[in-house]
């Protein structure tokens, strides 16, 4: 099986690199077009500025490229928030796989903003999810985030209900870090690449 990790210009990719040699899972990490659509599957994962990160996307024509895969494809934190249609970091227009608008956490005396730390996720509705505990604890490192629509898949609150996991046909995503939320987070992974 041919896993693909999509190279651009997104952090936090090495944990990703390092969650799939504990698993024993080989991966080719490139932005190559031929590469990724040849891929069984596709992790498109990363940390960064929405806006910043769609023109780069743009730049390489990668914002054309993930939303025609057919194969499975699995975006976590900003590559989850970049696969909806618009982003409220900077007022971005990002990939439109998933038709919702990503929206900053209002900030409250009580709650700061970013969301940052183990929160847990429920409402289960996904293959990802198999085995994994109910209310099980993900890290999130985040200061927007995609409504609750109908393509969640698991919930997370946090100042309000929030999706922590979308799913739309080949597509599936997660706002937390699978790589670095334990076993929990391992066995999304596992799953994933599964399907």
């Amino acid at each position: 099986m041919k896993t693909v990790i999509v190279k651009y210009n997104a952090g936090n990719v090495q944990s990703v690199m390092y969650a799939m040699d504990r698993i024993g899972a080989s991966y080719l990490y490139t932005d190559d077009e031929a590469e990724i659509r040849s891929a069984d599957k596709v992790i498109f994962p990363g940390v960064g500025e929405a806006s910043t990160t769609m023109n780069y996307l743009r730049k390489v024509g990668l914002d054309k490229v993930i939303p025609s895969l057919k194969q499975p494809v699995f975006g976590t934190c900003i590559g989850m928030q970049l696969m909806c249609r618009f982003s409220e970091e900077n007022n971005t227009t990002c990939m439109g796989i998933f038709d919702v608008d990503v929206k900053r956490f209002p900030a409250t005396p009580e709650m700061k903003v970013p969301h940052m730390g183990w929160n847990n996720i429920f409402d289960y509705k996904s293959a990802l999810t198999a085995e994994v505990a109910d209310s099980a604890y993900m890290y999130f490192v985040h200061s927007y985030a995609a409504p609750v629509c109908e393509y969640t898949v698991a919930t997370c609150d946090y100042v309000l209900p929030f999706s922590a996991m979308l799913q739309k046909d080949n597509f599936y995503a997660a706002q937390f870090h699978c790589e670095i939320s334990g076993d929990s987070g391992q066995k999304i992974i596992e799953n994933f690449l599964k399907i």
